[in-house]
């Protein structure tokens, strides 16, 4: 990596053009996973202070190419893509048709009483005993999501043991021979909650698209589950068409 000459005399601040020229060089020289080169580093090459690196870090940050993680270093990222909330929406597929690839793992399973709000949703008593699972969904190897499950556990029994994780919709088709149909989508914009920040690697202070749908089976329009799904708001886009 060569030094690169500032322009100190012209109109654009010192801090934008360092950023307009790391812009530059990801896609060309780094891709989407690697780390750049310490503030110190940059500062060096640059032939600038810290802290002029640092704003000009902070610009590509907001723009969503670049994260920091703390303790780690700057690492570049993808740029945000569509996700698209459907009738049947099924976060595997969604994925697959542009290209990236889809994991899901399982982070806790457990039979709960159901709260007021998860009761009303499902048309049960509250207290009736839910199924809660938590799943974590990653994007080409990067965190993207994390779900909250709920599915009355009356109904459901094969979840308990049948259930290890991949796509949770297809599991009730092949066992259960239904078929999913979302009703609603309520999105939101918050702080993420609990461990969600650690599980999604990133910053507490960065928000989190929510959102709370509703899926019933597709014939009967009975409720099957409600799910609360985290996204990495600087990672996806949500496209929502019913």
């Amino acid at each position: 990596m060569s030094l690169y000459a500032i322009n100190r005399e012209g109109g654009t601040a010192i801090y934008a053009q360092i950023a307009r020229q790391i812009e530059q060089e990801i896609g060309q020289m780094y891709g989407v996973g690697e780390w750049l080169p310490s503030e110190s580093e940059l500062a060096l090459r640059f032939g600038v202070n810290r802290h002029t690196v640092r704003r000009a870090i902070d610009d590509l940050v907001d723009g969503g190419l670049l994260e920091r993680l703390h303790g780690r270093g700057i690492r570049v990222i993808a740029s945000p893509f569509d996700y698209k909330i459907g009738i049947e929406t099924r976060f595997t597929e969604t994925l697959l048709s542009q290209g990236v690839t889809a994991e899901s793992q399982v982070l806790r399973k457990q039979i709960v009483p159901a709260s007021e709000a998860v009761a009303r949703k499902l048309l049960i008593q509250p207290s009736e005993r839910v199924f809660w699972i938590e799943t974590l969904r990653m994007a080409d190897t990067s965190p993207l999501c994390i779900i909250s499950h709920f599915l009355p556990a009356e109904n459901y029994p094969e979840l308990e043991n049948g259930y290890s994780g991949g796509s949770l919709h297809q599991f009730l088709q092949d066992n259960y021979s239904i078929t999913l149909r979302r009703t609603e989508s309520l999105v939101t914009s918050c702080l993420p909650q609990g461990d969600d920040a650690r599980l999604l690697s990133m910053p507490q202070n960065r928000p989190v698209l929510r959102v709370k749908s509703l899926n019933v089976e597709g014939d009967s329009g009975v409720p099957v589950e409600y799910a609360i799904t985290r996204f990495r708001a600087d990672l996806v886009q949500l496209s929502i068409t019913f």
